[in-house]
């Protein structure tokens, strides 16, 4: 029986990574569900996705589960057939990576959280139970498309930066508890209109669109398997793409390109770019857009403060101290959702 938890150093396993032949294959997957034992839940899947040669972060909370994995190509549908027969995630629901360079991951982590989604709720009478309803991508297109629907972006503000859909609104917010709450506030004049939620890979939005429903509003939809899922349907099903951009993801490869479209700019210059990257400062790590030109100026750093001055260590901790940036000028630290 394998160990339940890594313990190999992550240089080592990165070194691994690179040195794999076989191409791995990114996907996504969550689903709400009532989980009674999470550490048993969580223990039994971390051995049998080990065994498969799994790598990524899982969230389990009693609430469901939440992941971003990957898996050597040959396994893919093994890992299938294994979610598959695991109860409770018999049909699940796979988001494949649009742009997957295989190299997303180098490690397995299953963690468990309070929720898979921090949302901040504390209503006792909210429920998961009632949804907004599914729209694919052709109906996506046809909805979003009539006068008087409005479309919702429920991700943070540097997801939306470098891709989102037309006429898309942003909730200016870099955390989902707190734009649950601002949704209903810019919304309150539209209970009775068609709203379309949509997020990365759908979690956010499905809890998003029952939470909208349970504050009174009354034609909520939200789209199933949020980008990833639309940008693939989109390509299979030969309809044009309403997303433009670049479709922000948790993991290595920080972005996958759907569309051609440069939307964002460069934190620094103002230039065309939609390129994430973190501070190479390790005192900062901030994340930020960052084109070649500034990252050759700045060293891959986010300021000059940071390329000209060493990396401090914490006086209190011994590691590296994290200088306070400005929000307003730079994107907060990447963080899962």
């Amino acid at each position: 029986m394998s160990s339940l938890h890594n313990r190999v150093a992550q240089t080592l396993l990165k070194q691994r990574l690179q040195e794999e032949t076989e191409p791995r294959t990114t996907f996504s997957f969550y689903r709400y569900f009532d989980i009674a034992e999470p550490q048993v839940f969580r223990d039994v899947l971390y051995q049998g996705l080990h065994e498969l040669k799994v790598f990524g972060r899982i969230y389990v909370a009693r609430e469901g589960i939440n992941g971003q994995v990957s898996v050597p190509r040959s396994q893919f549908e093994a890992c299938r057939a294994y979610l598959d027969a695991t109860p409770g995630l018999e049909g699940l629901r796979l988001n494949v990576a649009v742009d997957d360079d295989g190299k997303s991951f180098w490690v397995l982590k299953i963690k468990l959280r309070e929720k898979v989604v921090a949302d901040g709720i504390t209503d006792p009478d909210f429920t998961l139970n009632n949804r907004g309803k599914y729209l694919n991508a052709k109906e996506f297109n046809q909805l979003a498309a009539e006068p008087g629907t409005i479309v919702v972006d429920m991700r943070n503000h540097y997801e939306y930066e470098v891709g989102h859909f037309e006429g898309a609104i942003e909730v200016p917010s870099d955390t989902f508890r707190d734009q649950l709450p601002m949704a209903v506030d810019m919304l309150k004049d539209h209970k009775d209109s068609p709203i379309i939620m949509y997020c990365t890979g759908g979690i956010r939005c499905e809890k998003a669109s029952a939470w909208m429903l349970h504050k009174g509003f009354t034609n909520v939809f939200h789209l199933e398997g949020g980008i990833i899922e639309y940008a693939n349907k989109a390509k299979e099903w030969g309809i044009p793409s309403k997303f433009k951009g670049k479709n922000f993801v948790f993991d290595n490869r920080m972005g996958e390109r759907i569309t051609d479209d440069v939307i964002a700019h460069c934190h620094q210059c103002g230039q065309p770019c939609d390129t994430h990257v973190n501070c190479a400062n390790d005192g900062c790590h901030l994340l930020f857009i960052q084109c070649p030109e500034c990252a050759e100026k700045y060293k891959g750093c986010c300021s000059e403060e940071c390329r000209d001055q060493p990396a401090l260590l914490s006086k209190e901790t011994g590691k590296p101290h994290v200088f306070n940036k400005s929000r307003e000028r730079l994107r907060p630290r990447l963080k899962m959702p």
